[in-house]
């Protein structure tokens, strides 16, 4: 999150009447993220968080937004977008799409102890097993393909060591993507992002997933290890966890058991959701875009944990 295009409260305002939320009381740019514009609009009615789209498209969007209101429909806690009188849940202000959701309750938790990734995993199969018959499809567009057309773009900016380990990850992983154990794994919609600060808690209690404005039909183990790859990795070191780990892929197999095909690639797709996020935050960090609060992450995390998956595979019979 962060602040590309400036809102006014009049324009807030505006956007808030037309969808029946009330008279605006207080705007406020939100710091952090890198993608969207965000706000948090407090109205007489409520919470909510207004989102301008500078990436994504009016024809990309209702897969997200749609999602979104399919999983809350289905009793998965997650933001559910305003529609207009006429349905639309897809706004545009500035010239921009635009979105208008709740805000959830809680806070994020960014010192997580096993019971929170334990409430992460469970609640992760369940929104899988929820979104499994959601009729829209759309690619992670974050996902393969983006990650060859983004590696030349980047690999200027490394020096040799890293270039090098950038190029044969990525070898490795269009080699596993053509493999049939690959091809055998469950799919569906998947979030793609859910790093805590994507969720929300009450204390110990799980009160809803958010952003979801990386989601797209991928593997569901994809989506699971780039959980494990936030929430059980100490971020100090970029080491994994096996405490946390164990509590999330057992709450998460008790919802939805991992197939044979999944618990062989685990350690595979962990190094898929690094790589992911590694390319990500170097083209981030190297080719910014001009933004009011914007703070690109650090792409060095995730070289590290790329690299601690690398020489230390997960092994789920040590864990679950």
């Amino acid at each position: 999150m962060a602040v590309f295009t400036e809102v006014t409260e009049a324009q807030a305002n505006d956007l808030m009447q037309a969808l029946n939320l009330g008279q605006l009381t207080a705007l406020r740019g939100i710091e952090g993220g890198i993608e969207n514009t965000n706000y948090f609009a407090t109205t007489t009615q409520g919470e909510y968080v207004l989102t301008l789209f500078e990436r994504l498209t009016h024809e990309q969007l209702p897969f997200y937004l749609l999602l979104m209101k399919f999983l809350a429909g289905r009793g998965i806690p997650v933001p559910d977008p305003a529609a207009n009188r006429d349905g639309d849940v897809l706004h545009t202000l500035n010239g921009k799409p635009a979105a208008v959701v709740n805000k959830l309750a809680g806070k994020s938790q960014l010192q997580p102890q096993a019971v929170h990734c334990a409430a992460v995993g469970q609640m992760l199969a369940r929104m899988h097993l929820a979104g499994a018959d959601y009729n829209r499809s759309q690619p992670n567009l974050r996902g393969l393909p983006w990650w060859n057309e983004t590696v030349p773009v980047v690999l200027p900016h490394l020096d040799e060591a890293q270039a090098a380990l950038l190029r044969s990850e990525l070898a490795y992983q269009n080699h596993i993507a053509e493999s049939a154990a690959y091809a055998a794994l469950p799919r569906g919609p998947v979030h793609a992002d859910l790093f805590r600060d994507n969720v929300m808690f009450d204390g110990e209690q799980l009160t809803g997933f958010f952003d979801f404005y990386f989601a797209g039909v991928d593997t569901w183990l994809f989506d699971l290890a780039v959980c494990l790859n936030d929430w059980c990795i100490d971020l100090g070191t970029g080491r994994h966890d096996a405490e946390r780990a164990g509590a999330m892929l057992q709450a998460y197999g008790l919802e939805r058991p991992l197939s044979a095909p999944e618990r062989a690639l685990l350690p595979a797709l962990l190094r898929a959701g690094a790589l992911r996020f590694w390319i990500s935050r170097l083209w981030d960090y190297h080719l910014p875009r001009e933004a009011s609060m914007l703070k690109p992450h650090d792409p060095t995390h995730f070289e590290r944990v790329l690299r601690g998956r690398i020489l230390h595979p997960v092994s789920l019979s040590a864990t679950v």
